[in-house]
């Protein structure tokens, strides 16, 4: 299948292979280590690392910046974007900012509301939202063209993403939501963590009445539990989470020092099962602050090594 892009993600799901992507959070300081080593400790099992931006509205070391920091050391990052912080303005120049350094992979966000961070005074700007924001990079892209309408000198040539939560109420606009998403611009998929197996198919299988499946790359999100508080905590207290009983009945039924191999164990059987479902293009696991597990949940999950791209030249 023909790219569009020079993203090193975008020809692994255009050759047909399964993608592992895995996402990295800047720390809360200057210091680059923080996000290289965590980047180390997964590269050679991923295709690309995600890196947040200001995940959970709280102050970190920005996105763009721990991007290009692993772009120097020669890994693929993806840019992740919300439109909370920034207007249009700032965002086409954060684009422009990351094109300069050929960051060729981008998530578009809205972004937890700040409420729930450390600056609740903060002022959401929203000037775009996530859609939007899709539009936006495909234009610059695609027209080779700002907003405003002048002419971009070398535009971005990213390969573009968003976020989908299969989960969330009400589930009837789930999958339309996800076809908007597809309309915008959305060339690839990064879901919610699946933990309802069975939902999630249900999804699926509404995403493939609809044909999307043939339009957009799914990457299935995955996080592995560490213990039966962590699966509790998510059924109870994030919202669009959905966490079935026997699943966080399975954590407590285990003794506590053997509950992170357990929740090590159901991701990787979450891999083989949504492996075989068709329109599942590949996985996004999200190991928070446990990123040297990652190596063990994509080897015993069947995807290492992971493929060579005989070139990245210019797609």
């Amino acid at each position: 299948m023909k790219t569009k892009t020079p993203s090193k993600l975008e020809k692994i799901l255009a050759a047909g292979h399964h993608a592992v992507t895995s996402e990295c959070g800047p720390p809360r300081g200057s210091d680059p280590k923080a996000i290289t080593d965590k980047a180390e400790m997964i590269k050679d099992h991923v295709d690309a690392i995600n890196i947040t931006d200001n995940q959970t509205s709280v102050t970190r070391l920005c996105s763009l910046a721990a991007c290009i920091r692993l772009k120097t050391i020669g890994l693929e990052p993806v840019l992740q974007m919300v439109t909370r912080d920034r207007n249009r303005i700032a965002l086409q120049s954060d684009i422009l900012g990351a094109a300069s350094f050929d960051i060729n992979n981008i998530l578009c966000l809205s972004g937890d509301h700040q409420q729930f961070g450390d600056s609740a005074k903060g002022q959401n700007v929203f000037d775009l939202d996530s859609m939007q924001l899709i539009q936006t990079i495909r234009y610059m892209r695609d027209e080779g063209k700002f907003l405003g309408g002048d002419e971009i000198k070398r535009p971005p040539r990213m390969f573009v993403g968003a976020a989908a939560n299969p989960f969330a109420d009400p589930f009837e606009i789930r999958v339309p939501r996800l076809a908007k998403k597809i309309a915008a611009g959305a060339e690839f998929i990064q879901t919610q963590c699946i933990y309802n197996l069975d939902k999630f198919e249900l999804w699926m299988k509404q995403a493939r009445d609809r044909g999307l499946h043939e339009k957009v790359y799914i990457l299935a999100g995955l996080t592995p539990f560490k213990s039966a508080g962590m699966a509790k905590y998510m059924k109870n207290r994030v919202p669009g989470m959905d966490v079935p009983d026997d699943v966080v009945k399975r954590m407590s039924g285990v003794a506590k020092e053997k509950q992170a191999e357990e929740g090590i164990k159901i991701c990787v059987e979450s891999i083989h099962r949504l492996k075989e479902l068709e329109g599942v293009k590949g996985f996004h696991i999200m190991a928070i602050e446990w990123e040297e597990k990652v190596p063990e949940i994509v080897e015993e999950g069947g995807l290492y090594p992971r493929p060579k791209l005989e070139s990245h030249s210019r797609g």
